[in-house]
């Protein structure tokens, strides 16, 4: 499964892509029931409504480190970002979406600024890999929402104010936001965003509850320049500064 330049060029002008049928049904079913496993060791409060998360740590052998590794889904990730590497996330996010929750969030948000990693270091990260389980062909379906582009006003932010903007805004950076799409996908699809594009969870009045693994991806030392990441979009994406120098 090949990204074409024009993939990569659709990533870097709107902030993120889908991939359609990454997985195969029998993957599909696997990681359905190790999520099926999870609710049952574990299961949503009574009458709950909305997101509800799962954290697996991912070692050797975990069948949702398996789901990524194992067949086209990370291959993929890393054609973003090739002659660079990405290394092994050490969790995954199991994310429910429970109906009915008739929810329409107001503006995006980015990850990993609260709380800050052990170190005090913002969890910032490459990209974000999201394996859809469950169908999300129309919108409200709980479907993730994003704000096109909104990674490179963010770009601009970080440039100016320098790497205390992300630190200060508690993942809500003061940029304009515009108007928001939801991620629109299938069963198996893959999902890859920038960490700078603006997202929140939305809303899910289908009959169905929504199910995504989302992966944290970073290419190798990015813990060591994180800061200049932030005013430089393209930092670690080789492939895609080429396509966009190609067109």
């Amino acid at each position: 499964m090949i990204l074409t330049d024009a993939n990569k060029r659709e990533f870097a002008e709107r902030g993120y892509i889908v991939v359609r049928s990454v997985l195969s049904r029998g993957e599909i079913d696997a990681a359905m029931r190790v999520v099926d496993d999870l609710i049952a060791a574990t299961p949503p409060p009574d009458g709950h409504c909305g997101h509800h998360f799962y954290w697996p740590a991912l070692s050797p052998g975990h069948p949702l480190l398996g789901l990524l590794l194992d067949g086209a889904a990370f291959d993929v990730a890393e054609q973003l970002i090739r002659p660079g590497r990405l290394t092994m996330p050490r969790q995954a996010q199991v994310a429910l979406n429970i109906p009915p929750y008739p929810h329409r969030p107001g503006r995006g948000h980015i990850d990993g600024v609260t709380p800050t990693e052990d170190d005090g270091r913002p969890g910032t990260f490459t990209m974000l890999a999201g394996l859809m389980l469950t169908d999300q062909t129309v919108e409200n379906a709980g479907n993730l929402w994003v704000w096109p582009g909104t990674h490179r006003a963010q770009e601009v932010l970080f440039r100016e104010r320098g790497s205390e903007a992300l630190r200060t805004s508690r993942g809500l950076p003061d940029i304009p936001h515009g108007a928001s799409e939801q991620v629109i996908g299938r069963a198996g699809d893959l999902l890859l965003a920038h960490y700078m594009l603006s997202h929140n969870i939305g809303g899910n009045t289908s009959p169905n509850v929504r199910r995504v693994i989302y992966y944290r991806l970073q290419r190798e030392g990015h813990r060591e320049r994180w800061h200049d990441c932030l005013g430089d979009l393209w930092l670690e994406y080789d492939a895609v500064r080429a396509a966009l120098g190609a067109a």
